[in-house]
């Protein structure tokens, strides 16, 4: 009964809006809402990556309530509710899978990707003065990730992942080049960070090649972390110390154990 739990979720939003609602609810804006929205979505991010199924329904629902709510506060300011939303949405992948939905044909993935950008970019009804303008405000290793593809998309590429590698080395080897000769000047430092960022940027596109996302893979790579550090800690104190008294030696000792015990 899906339609029944969304037409509930619906009255649910009313009801907190509502005269006798929540005063919290009653008192946010798109603004400070949204500002919700993005926390509830980068939870069910981590959620995909090391969440249960039950984990991961929590999270959706929790975006879905922002995204309704969010829907319901431009309803009440006479914009559009929504039904237009989903409708508007409805339509709008309908026109961009003309393959399914049309006569267009492809025959791989990166087909319709190109179709889609195209389609996309007709439909904005303007012209850009570089392709990479369409790129929207975003963290910066998903905003890279973005730029790469779109510059990629007009055919400055790479031949093959070897190419990306190589490329990884050079900005690495440059990379040590500036910290060997840092002399703590604000411009060294600045040098470094702009050394530092392109190994970042040359990694991103090593992951596109890869066809894994930089964004999901860093996430999953934080919480192995988080596990492997949490039970070394729980290791540490087992034996009477902590992290502030442990030598180095026993800490990568445990670190070590706790990897093994980790990957059995």
């Amino acid at each position: 009964m899906p339609y029944k739990n969304i037409q509930s979720l619906i009255e649910l939003v009313e009801t907190l809006r509502g005269e006798n609602g929540c005063p919290w609810d009653r008192k946010q804006t798109p603004r400070s809402i949204v500002a919700h929205l993005l926390e509830e979505a980068y939870e069910l991010v981590e959620a995909t990556e090391t969440g249960t199924r039950d984990d991961i329904c929590e999270e959706l629902g929790d975006v879905f309530f922002h995204v309704f709510f969010i829907a319901k506060l431009f309803q009440e300011r006479g914009n559009f509710d929504i039904g237009d939303v989903a409708r508007g949405i409805v339509d709008k992948m309908i026109h961009r899978h003309p393959h399914i939905f049309g006569d267009a044909v492809v025959t791989h993935a990166e087909e319709v990707r190109q179709q889609w950008a195209e389609i996309k970019r007709k439909e904005k009804n303007h012209t850009q003065d570089s392709v990479l303008d369409s790129v929207p405000s975003l963290p910066a290793l998903m905003r890279a990730h973005r730029v790469s593809e779109q510059a990629a998309g007009t055919g400055f590429e790479w031949d093959d992942i070897s190419g990306v590698m190589e490329k990884v080395e050079e900005e690495w080897a440059e990379l040590k080049s500036k910290l060997a000769s840092n002399d703590g000047t604000e411009e060294s430092q600045k040098r470094i960070s702009l050394e530092f960022g392109d190994v970042l940027f040359t990694l991103v596109n090593v992951a596109r090649f890869a066809k894994i996302h930089p964004e999901t893979a860093l996430t999953g790579s934080i919480k192995k972390f988080e596990t492997r550090f949490k039970l070394m800690e729980q290791m540490i104190s087992e034996t009477g110390h902590d992290l502030k008294t442990a030598s180095p030696d026993e800490m990568e000792a445990l670190w070590e154990e706790a990897k093994r015990e980790l990957e059995t």
